[in-house]
C-alpha cells in the first residue's frame, strides 16, 4: 500500500465524548515495577481475522514476517524533574518540558500560583533557574517560561520524570529508558519501546526484519490527561519530531510498517499528513482518522479517557474494549511498566 507525504486532506478532530474512551481500571492492574528481563513482558496478540492470542515480547520476531520494517523512537528521557526551594524555604517542583529557540524552556511549576514571574529558585542555596511568565494556560495547566541559570547543576540534580501514579522515585533513569535511546529530549518514556532489548533486536535481524529509528520527544501531547468533555475540546501540546529522509524512503517502500508505540504512529502519520519530515506534531488521532503509513502496532495498555485510548480506537475500532477486557481478565499489567499488545490496523494490510 502506497505511503505518500502530504497527500491527504486536513484532519479535524471530531467532537466525540471522552466517555466513549472510558473503562474501569482496577488499581491492582497497574504495574509499579519494571519487569526483568524486558522481553518477558506479556503480549496480547490481536491480528486481523484471528482470535486473540497470548505471547511474550520475546516472541515478537516470530510474530512478524521477513521484510517487515520495525520503526522505533530513539528519543531519550532526560532527568527533567527538579526539586528546588524558594528563597523563603518553600519547596517547588519544576518539570522542564522542552527547549525554546530563545534559550528558555517550557516548564510546569508546582505550586504554580505562589511562584512569581522573575523569581529565582535554589538548589542547596545556589540559584539554578529563573521562572518567567505564563506561556500557555489550558485545562487547569499553566506552562511557564524558565531560564536555566546553572546548567551543570541542573543536570546533576535532575531526576527521572517518573509517572506520578507510581508514587516512587527509586527506579533508575536507565530503566525508564529504551535500549535504543540516543537523542535526549523526552520527559516521559516512549513506553512500548521499553519492552525491547538486545535479544529481541537480534532476533528481528536474524529473521530478516530491519529496524529503523525516528525521533519524537515525548511531552504533554502524549501524557496530559483529557479534562474537556470532548476530544475536539482537548488542546494538544506540540512535540518535536524528526524523520531522516533515507528512513522515510525505507518506510515508503516497506511491505509492512510495524510501529513500536503510539509516538511512532503519531510521528509517521504527521509526516503523511503534512509532508514535513521535521517539525512539531499536535496530531490527535481518533476514530475517523484513516492511518496512511502504519500497518501494525505494538503498544502498552493506556489510561482511561486518554488520547492514547482514542488512538487505539482509531486503529481497531470498538474492538479495543474487547481487547482491554480480555487483558484485564487475564491479569495483564497496565500503563508505563505494564505489558503490551500487538494489533493490526483496520483497513491496512
Amino acid at each position: 500500500m502506497a505511503r505518500g507525504r502530504g497527500a491527504r486532506e486536513a484532519w479535524q478532530v471530531p467532537a466525540l465524548s471522552v466517555d466513549a474512551f472510558d473503562y474501569d481500571l482496577p488499581a491492582e492492574a497497574i504495574a509499579h515495577d519494571p519487569i526483568e528481563p524486558r522481553r518477558a513482558a506479556r503480549l496480547l496478540v490481536a491480528r486481523r481475522g484471528a482470535p486473540v492470542a497470548h505471547a511474550r515480547v520475546a516472541d515478537l520476531a516470530r510474530l512478524l514476517e521477513p521484510g517487515d520494517l520495525v520503526v522505533v523512537n530513539e528519543s531519550a528521557v532526560v532527568p527533567a524533574r527538579l526539586h528546588l526551594q524558594r528563597s523563603s524555604g518553600g519547596a517547588v517542583e519544576v518539570l522542564l518540558l522542552r527547549q525554546l529557540p530563545d534559550g528558555t524552556a517550557e516548564a510546569l511549576v508546582r505550586p504554580n500560583r505562589r511562584v512569581r514571574a522573575g523569581e529565582r529558585l535554589l538548589a542547596d542555596g545556589v540559584e539554578v533557574v529563573e521562572v518567567g511568565g505564563a506561556l500557555e494556560a489550558v485545562e487547569g495547566m499553566t506552562i511557564r517560561a524558565v531560564r536555566v541559570l546553572d546548567p551543570e547543576r541542573v543536570a546533576s540534580i535532575g531526576v527521572a520524570p517518573l509517572p506520578p501514579y507510581l508514587g516512587r522515585q527509586d527506579i533508575p533513569l536507565e530503566r525508564y529508558q529504551t535500549v535504543f535511546a540516543r537523542r535526549p529530549g523526552s520527559v516521559a518514556a516512549p513506553t512500548a519501546g521499553l519492552h525491547l532489548d538486545e535479544v529481541v533486536l537480534a532476533d528481528l535481524a536474524a529473521r530478516g526484519i530491519d529496524v529503523v529509528r525516528i525521533v519524537l520527544h515525548v511531552g504533554l501531547g502524549t501524557f496530559w490527561p483529557v479534562t474537556a468533555a470532548t476530544l475536539a475540546g482537548h488542546p494538544m501540546h506540540a512535540e518535536s519530531y524528526e524523520v531522516d529522509p533515507a528512513t522515510w524512503a525505507r518506510i515508503e517502500g516497506a511491505k509492512r510498517v510495524v510501529a513500536i508505540g503510539t509516538t511512532v504512529v503519531r510521528t509517521l502519520e504527521t509526516v503523511a499528513l503534512t509532508g514535513e519530515l521535521a517539525g512539531e506534531s499536535r496530531l490527535l488521532i481518533a476514530p475517523g482518522f484513516r492511518l496512511q503509513v502504519v500497518d501494525t502496532v505494538l503498544t502498552n495498555f493506556h489510561q482511561p479517557r486518554s488520547t492514547l485510548i482514542a488512538l487505539v480506537a482509531a486503529m481497531v475500532g470498538d474492538r479495543w474494549r474487547e481487547l482491554y477486557s480480555v487483558a484485564l481478565a487475564e491479569g495483564y499489567r497496565f500503563l508505563s511498566f505494564g505489558d503490551a499488545m500487538l494489533v493490526d490496523v483496520e483497513g491496512r494490510r
